[in-house]
């Protein structure tokens, strides 16, 4: 299990749409989907939310076939987001 401490940033984040991105993405911990590796903390709204003082950190990554994944947690030094397949999509997913 990955100590809270260890776990890695979202270093950075290119969907201007998300409500959790403004200068940075500043949800506590996001959440990589199974399809695409998407970021399935991603809300689509103007409205700016998550904690000013916080760096996303990932929380958990279903994306069992991702080189970075092992026990569905990334162990990525740090990630970043941007659009892709899907609006917001991990780059630094990287199959086995």
């Amino acid at each position: 299990m990955t100590d809270m401490l260890e776990m890695p940033r979202v270093h950075e984040c290119t969907v201007t749409d998300c409500g959790y991105n403004h200068d940075g993405c500043h949800a506590f911990a996001i959440t990589i989907g199974q399809q695409n590796a998407s970021c399935a903390t991603f809300i689509d709204t103007s409205a700016k939310g998550g904690l000013d003082r916080v760096i996303a950190q990932v929380g958990a990554c279903k994306r069992s076939d991702c080189q970075h994944n092992a026990e569905l947690e990334c162990h990525a030094p740090s990630i970043r987001v941007g659009p892709g397949q899907d609006i917001a999509d991990c780059q630094t997913y990287q199959p086995r």
